[in-house]
């Protein structure tokens, strides 16, 4: 068949009408090859989603092998990842022409099963941001308003997905760093157990915290890509030794007697009237399909953000320090003292929202102030963890928005770094707990808005099932692509 139309995106009816058209051969892995590939260059000039986009075009793969999941479909890749001989500057100049010497766990697998990969996507540098707009590579923009942000650090893998150049992606999620974008571009985005995928290969940013994520148009398409990286790795000591995920179709009846609890915390916190008026529609989307809902005390969750962010920038303080100009990173002054080529490449590489959290986290760790800051919090993150712990004797699921806003213009927090911090507000109690978070499109009558569900440990079938199901129900609600080329969108 000749190329497709920017118009006649092959999954713009879902990741299962897409799988079906490859195995009955409507479209081949090739022609969809070409035709990603063509949309990638097409949108990259307004959504600057790619740093990369690879050139080599994808020759074919068998449809016939049971170990064939993905079936030849491209998926993006954050610049965070490894892929064996490919650039990999995890959005910061320090990083500039590394090349990976090898290919992550995640990546070898997802070849493994079938997926091509489509090009690099940009992010915040080293993972840290909400916006995107935080890298030697320039800001990313949200395809549904070419003057929002995508959100962060994923903000290029997202925007590849919404912006129909790509039917996956992978992402990485610290704090929310696949679920906010997932909400913000109008898409879904899981956030796995810690521990289902391995992080070998995976440029370091927060160890406790860090996670492989997955982002696709739907639940189906995220259920179906974790399917290919997910399982034990000897490489990485903190995968759990369980099984790969197997996804199972939702049965009839997924959401009757389903038991969600509602955190007290939504009733004191302030949305905006798109999330609100979306929220309230599903939780009526719920009850009139038979789940049951409550709200529940979660007191601990208010102090989420500040421990966080003690957690994440100590660990990032340690990890970070690997960038001395000497091993990684290019090289600082010539002819002068180890510290001093220490200091200049510190000092020209990394930007400044990197700086600045590798300081809080030094501070965080000095003597006379470890026991107050970094021990503390790590404390009540045991707490936080056992209050999910606690609730989930009870409920199956909690549901949160995932953010409390749309998105927001770019360049409107960049200066304000409280104001973007509380942009992952919702999202990073599930990731101080290690437990598996999903993000999805609700309706919204103007940016896209994005619902949260949290489930117990390893428990990814229940979200991907309840997510999957409400996105196939003639109700159900997945926007679609981003308008292209960009009518709706614009500049201001």
């Amino acid at each position: 068949m000749e190329s497709l139309p920017p118009s006649n995106c092959p999954w713009e009816r879902g990741t299962r009408e897409l799988f079906k058209s490859i195995k009955t051969k409507k479209i081949s892995a090739n022609e969809l090859w070409k035709y990603c590939h063509g949309r990638a260059q097409e949108i990259n000039g307004e959504t600057k989603a790619y740093y990369q986009i690879f050139d080599k075009a994808f020759a074919g793969a068998s449809v016939d092998s049971s170990n064939n999941v993905l079936l030849g479909a491209p998926v993006a890749l954050k610049d965070f990842i490894f892929a064996k001989g490919n650039e990999c500057t995890a959005g910061s100049a320090i990083l500039e022409k590394f090349i990976a010497p090898y290919s992550a766990s995640c990546v070898q697998r997802l070849v493994d099963h079938g997926g091509v990969i489509l090009g690099r996507t940009s992010m915040d540098e080293f993972g840290m941001g909400s916006s995107s707009e935080n890298s030697f590579q320039g800001p990313v923009m949200n395809p549904w308003n070419l003057s929002r942000s995508p959100g962060g650090s994923s903000g290029g893998s997202a925007a590849a997905v919404a912006a129909g150049s790509a039917p996956f992606a992978l992402g990485t999620d610290t704090g929310g760093s696949v679920r906010q974008p997932a909400a913000f571009c109008g898409i879904t985005g899981l956030k796995p157990s810690y521990g289902r995928v391995s992080r070998f290969g995976v440029i370091s940013f927060a160890s406790s915290l860090d996670q492989v994520g997955t982002l696709g148009l739907d639940a189906y398409g995220c259920a179906k890509l974790l399917e290919s990286i997910s399982g034990q790795d000897d490489r990485d000591p903190t995968t759990s030794h369980a099984d790969a995920f197997k996804y199972e179709e939702p049965g009839a009846g997924v959401f009757k007697g389903l038991k969600i609890a509602i955190p007290d915390l939504m009733e004191e916190v302030e949305m905006d009237g798109n999330v609100k008026a979306a929220f309230e529609d599903f939780k009526i989307f719920l009850k009139t399909n038979g789940a049951i809902l409550a709200t529940v005390p979660m007191p601990l969750l208010k102090y989420s953000l500040a421990v966080y962010y003690l957690i994440c920038t100590s660990e990032a303080s340690s990890n970070l320090s690997r960038y001395d100009g000497v091993h990684l990173g290019f090289g600082g002054e010539k002819n002068v003292s180890l510290a001093k080529v220490m200091s200049s490449a510190r000092s020209l590489g990394f930007g400044s929202e990197v700086k600045r959290r590798i300081l809080l986290g030094t501070f965080a760790l000095s003597a006379g102030y470890r026991d107050a800051f970094f021990n503390k919090a790590a404390k009540v993150r045991r707490l936080i963890k056992e209050s999910y712990e606690s609730i989930f004797e009870s409920y199956d699921l909690i549901l949160t928005p995932t953010t409390l806003e749309s998105a927001f213009k770019i360049g409107d927090r960049i200066q304000d770094p409280i104001k973007m911090y509380n942009s992952d507000r919702l999202t990073i109690g599930p990731s101080l707990a290690g437990l598996p978070a999903i993000s999805f499109p609700a309706a919204s009558s103007g940016l896209p808005v994005g619902m949260q569900l949290v489930a117990p440990y390893f428990k990814e079938q229940r979200l991907l099932e309840v997510v999957d199901a409400y996105q196939e129900a003639s109700d159900g609600f997945r926007p679609g692509l981003a308008p292209y080329p960009f009518e709706g969108a614009t500049h201001g």
